[in-house]
């Protein structure tokens, strides 16, 4: 090769575009993650990676359901924009994404895993050139893969029936396996078509999502890993009588043994994902294309493990709504940790920015670039939004308080019922920063702060609902945010 062919060569290698790669998990909190300062689990793949790059300490779900959080990340826009604030609700195939940005730019999209688009996967949506979500997943990998046996004398979990069965069941309690050798399960499987893509696109600038369903219930781990972690060795949090009235009815009957079994069952199954994402990682560093490639973890929502009795996410507590984020990319990302609110609607507009490509037209949230370079931030959040509008409710927290809204005027469907399905309106306010588990009520006592966290929740709605302009007259504040927090999904 000539001097002034190596030299152009030079010259359109330096001008190449980063690579992107999403990595995301179901229902992974952030305080299960060694690098969060969690001594019992067992992530030494995502606290490398957090090692390399920025790890966000106080970051968000705009919701903590699967479909309106995931949906909201990757339009840049909060649920009620996004049109998806229900778990069985599809994205409208006209919203403007992620990665329909990323594909306009040049880059050969490519999603593989959980997505909860609700519809079929086809080349062209949501702006993928190459998709396998769920259902194409599940398909692909019963071909392709003829499990082993496995010994009769393991004994492995059951078909996963949620409230069908009784909890103790369907949380896999006794830390049963699923009944596939490592090799044989569809997450290895997926592994395989993830490397599989970075491979075949390492000579051009790639953008590839790989969504796991780990560590979501029931919690699945190959039958290799069924001996990790001792359950006795977990505590379950503990639950006081003021959390009797919003504990779900399926979660009452739940022994102190069974919690410790669901516990390490989840622990097992987040160490199987960790595993599975540095075989991921590994790839880019066998192409040598991790030092051109912006990585982005995250998880949908996060999870409560007995906190408030609840094992599951539908609600407001903090376990719940932080979740992990780390970003790595080398030479352009500071080496560090963020300790201010960030939000899951910031990703898009983080993402998009920090690859050059032109940002998206509606973006609630604001990029993280001044972060990760280590610079000084104009504006940082001093609270922190989420929603969950099939129970009607809304959560604001600042670093002093928590707050919680709901009508109590909606029969919630999702299967966490308690005691009153309708209880009418009621508020909770915690003082977190001498009530971190969120136990003792103080709203009757500050009725200030009630209406600033009120306020709160009323600006964000009306500054990002589509419907602000139609807000009825003469509401009260409270009658107001009742208007807000209704669903209003399209099929």
């Amino acid at each position: 090769m000539g001097a002034a062919a190596a030299a152009g060569m030079a010259r359109g290698q330096a001008r190449r575009r980063p690579n992107f790669l999403f990595l995301i998990a179901d229902d992974h909190a952030g305080y299960v993650l060694g690098a969060d300062g969690n001594r019992q689990a067992e992530t030494p793949n995502l606290d490398r990676l957090a090692s390399e790059g920025t790890r966000f300490a106080a970051h968000y779900c705009n919701s903590p359901v699967c479909t309106p959080s995931r949906q909201s990340f990757f339009t840049g826009q909060m649920p009620h924009m996004a049109g998806v604030t229900r778990l069985p609700t599809p994205l409208s195939d006209q919203k403007p994404t992620i990665a329909r940005q990323l594909n306009k730019a040049g880059y050969r999209t490519g999603v593989i895993g959980k997505m909860h688009f609700n519809r079929p996967a086809q080349p062209g949506l949501h702006g993928f050139d190459y998709m396998i979500t769920e259902r194409e997943l599940a398909q692909q990998w019963s071909a392709a893969v003829k499990p082993r046996p496995i010994p009769p004398e393991i004994r492995t979990k059951p078909q996963w029936r949620p409230f069908k069965d009784p909890a103790r069941i369907w949380l896999n309690a006794e830390k049963l396996p699923f009944p596939r050798f490592d090799d044989d399960i569809k997450a290895s499987y997926q592994v395989r078509l993830a490397r599989q893509f970075i491979d075949e696109n390492k000579d051009r600038p790639f953008a590839l999502w790989v969504s796991f369903h780990e560590p979501h219930s029931p919690f699945d781990f190959p039958v290799e890993h069924r001996d990790h972690f001792d359950p006795k060795k977990f505590t379950p949090p503990r639950v006081g009588p003021e959390d009797g009235w919003q504990i779900p009815k399926i979660f009452r009957d739940l022994t102190e043994q069974e919690k410790q079994g669901i516990i390490a069952a989840y622990y097992t199954s987040v160490r199987f994902l960790d595993r599975n994402i540095g075989l991921v990682l590994d790839k880019l560093r066998d192409l040598k294309l991790d030092q051109n490639t912006l990585v982005v973890y995250t998880a949908d929502h996060g999870y409560d493990l007995g906190h408030h009795g609840r094992f599951e996410k539908h609600c407001g507590y903090e376990p719940a709504l932080r979740v992990p984020l780390m970003m790595r990319f080398p030479g352009k990302v500071h080496r560090g940790s963020v300790r201010d609110f960030t939000e899951h609607i910031d990703l898009a507009p983080t993402i998009l920015d920090l690859v050059d490509v032109e940002p998206l037209a509606i973006q609630h949230g604001h990029s993280l670039r001044a972060y990760l370079e280590n610079s000084r931030v104009e504006s940082p959040r001093d609270h922190i939004f989420s929603e969950y509008l099939e129970n009607e409710e809304a959560f604001v927290a600042t670093r002093k308080w928590k707050f919680i809204f709901c009508s109590g005027q909606r029969a919630r469907g999702d299967g966490y019922e308690i005691d009153n399905a309708t209880p009418g309106r009621y508020v909770r306010l915690y003082d977190i920063e001498n009530d971190p588990g969120e136990f003792t009520d103080v709203a009757r006592n500050n009725p200030m702060i009630v209406q600033k966290m009120e306020d709160l929740i009323l600006d964000r709605f009306r500054r990002t609902h589509p419907e602000a302009g139609k807000e009825p007259a003469k509401l009260s504040r409270e009658e107001a945010i009742e208007w807000y927090v209704r669903p209003r999904d399209v099929a």
